[in-house]
């Protein structure tokens, strides 16, 4: 009697007990002689077969139970009831910073912070990024639902913050085989050429306005300024929003746009303890809300009226089809894109949202890489010398360097590789929510979980680089002849982050590759480039809230080539 009453206190073993009863009832009557019913043997047949498959999913069940008791959470701070570590997020600030501190103490490479009932899993080793984003890429292909996400996609619409799902596969396949591909890259090259020639000419025309031939540039104002006009020219076929100004210079509306654009990028995933306790939100007791809101508002209408008037024109009675698809920018394609049927693929807040995606996507890390690369090249004017020479040896100096030039100038992008290791934009990349639970590095991590792979752990692990603090190009290019080796951008180890891989993998890393070679190819032939004064050297020291330069860089700029190559004004 006491074995008999065991299986009630035991769910599994009542649940096996009963099918394998099930499986010994289906086993005599289908070896019975006296079966004769084809009818009987069916039924027989499919009890048999239906225990089987019951007794396989308890068998996984138990061995999933058993899985879980045996792996432990990764380490990481102990944790208060309920709200886990929100209490020292919110003291904390920035947040990245304690989660790294926090990581040291621990010394580990795979930590878990509790944020509410989310579990937060930071990854600062390359083997154990890879194991997420390639061993277990399918259970880490979705993104959270977060506050900033939610304004900046207009509730989920664009493909970089959306959840797998539908939607998702929807914008993928459009941006993917419509918007960024190679096709549709070299159809829009000319829109950016225009941009890398204003680019030259609105320093050009500060250095002439000088009397000394040199001037000291807002090289940060130039760099986003340059990012800012090939994506508004790309997408909407305009470099200004208002008049502009007559050097070549971003206006007003310019400088607000693109402001508001680093706004929200520094509040979309921003540990905002709302995203963590929902009905938190109505309080906006950090105020993050406030600031989204207003920075998209600023952003959004800029873009939204040229998008409504396109919108209309493309899709009235009045459309020309054929002038339609002449000289097409990014927003006619996403205009015009049709389904099976001629029905137009993407609402208008579709447009809009995906417009807003690639244009936050664009903006940040071509523009920081090259404020940092010539910051750090002015400290050592050894680096900044071999770069110039790698153009002077490429590129000559009767032209100016061009796209087509990008693949020998492998220096360059070594100088750019170790920027975007050292001095990443961003301190994490695009959350990765776990669909399912998942063993990484033999922790245990929960269906939910958010792992943000570290782009400084991962850039400044000392196990990885040596000197992982110091600039040192070389390091990318080691022994193999520059002439017969292509260098890239991307790092398909993972010892570092350009651009993300997998499913959720960065689209645009052609066009940001090639922005951000040309931006820093364009400043180093067109200018010689030092410190504001002979004597002092630039101050490298990081923002105190993030990893952008604590001071915007201002260097001296001094042309370098003869005057009729420096672009006109237009």
């Amino acid at each position: 009697m006491e074995f008999l009453s065991h299986p009630q206190s035991n769910p599994i073993f009542e649940s096996t007990y009963t099918v394998f009863v099930t499986l010994i009832v289906a086993l005599v009557a289908l070896t019975s002689f006296q079966l004769k019913s084809e009818s009987i043997r069916r039924y027989a047949k499919n009890m048999y077969s239906f225990g089987r498959n019951q007794l396989f999913k308890i068998r996984r069940s138990s061995e999933q139970k058993t899985m879980k008791q045996r792996l432990t959470l990764p380490p990481g701070p102990a944790a208060w009831p309920i709200v886990g570590n929100l209490p020292e997020i919110w003291r904390n600030k920035p947040a990245f910073k304690w989660i790294h501190s926090v990581m040291k103490e621990l010394k580990t490479n795979i930590s878990c912070i509790r944020l509410g009932n989310v579990h937060v899993i930071p990854v600062t080793s390359p083997e154990i990024a890879l194991e997420v984003l390639k061993d277990n890429d399918s259970i880490f292909a979705t993104r959270p639902l977060t506050m900033g996400t939610e304004y900046s996609s207009r509730g989920f619409l664009s493909v970089a913050v959306v959840p797998w799902g539908q939607q998702w596969k929807k914008m993928r396949k459009m941006v993917a085989s419509h918007v960024l591909s190679s096709a549709r890259l070299n159809s829009l090259i000319s829109k950016r050429r225009e941009e890398a020639d204003n680019l030259v000419r609105f320093i050009y025309n500060q250095c002439r306005e000088s009397a000394s031939a040199a001037t000291v540039v807002d090289v940060r104002l130039a760099t986003r300024h340059y990012c800012g006009n090939v994506i508004r020219k790309m997408m909407f076929n305009r470099r200004y929003f208002g008049e502009g100004k007559e050097d070549g210079g971003p206006g007003f509306e310019e400088e607000e746009h693109v402001e508001s654009l680093f706004v929200a990028l520094q509040h979309l995933y921003s540990f905002t303890l709302s995203d963590y306790v929902p009905w938190m939100r109505v309080f906006d007791l950090e105020g993050h809300e406030k600031i989204i809101s207003a920075a998209m508002k600023t952003a959004n209408k800029y873009h939204d009226s040229i998008i409504d008037e396109r919108v209309h024109q493309r899709r009235s009675h009045h459309d020309n089809k054929k002038e339609a698809h002449k000289d097409q920018d990014l927003l006619d394609v996403l205009i015009s894109a049709k389904d099976e049927n001629g029905v137009p693929l993407l609402s208008i807040d579709e447009i809009k949202s995906q417009c807003m995606d690639l244009t936050l996507a664009t903006v940040d890390n071509p523009s920081n890489a090259a404020e940092w690369a010539i910051a750090e090249m002015i400290n050592q004017p050894e680096i900044l010398q071999k770069a110039t020479e790698e153009i002077d040896r490429v590129v000559g100096k009767e032209r100016l360097v061009q796209e087509s030039d990008v693949p020998q100038l492998n220096y360059i992008k070594a100088c750019l590789r170790e920027v975007l290791r050292l001095h990443p934009v961003a301190p994490f990349n695009l959350p990765h929510v776990s669909t399912r639970d998942a063993t990484i590095a033999g922790y245990f991590i929960p269906k939910g979980s958010h792992v943000l792979l570290s782009r400084i752990g991962l850039g400044r692990n000392p196990n990885v680089w040596k000197d992982p603090l110091k600039f040192i190009p070389e390091r990318h290019i080691g022994s193999v002849d520059d002439h017969h080796h292509q260098v890239e951008l991307a790092e398909t180890e993972l010892r570092f982050l350009s651009f993300s891989r997998g499913r959720r993998g960065c689209m645009g890393m052609a066009l940001g590759s090639e922005m951000s070679v040309m931006l820093l190819a364009r400043l180093l032939q067109g200018f010689n480039w030092s410190a504001p004064s002979d004597e002092e050297m630039v101050d490298l020291s990081e923002s105190k809230c993030d990893l952008l330069m604590a001071k915007p860089l201002h260097a001296r700029a001094k042309p370098r080539l003869p005057a009729d190559l420096y672009p006109a004004n237009n």
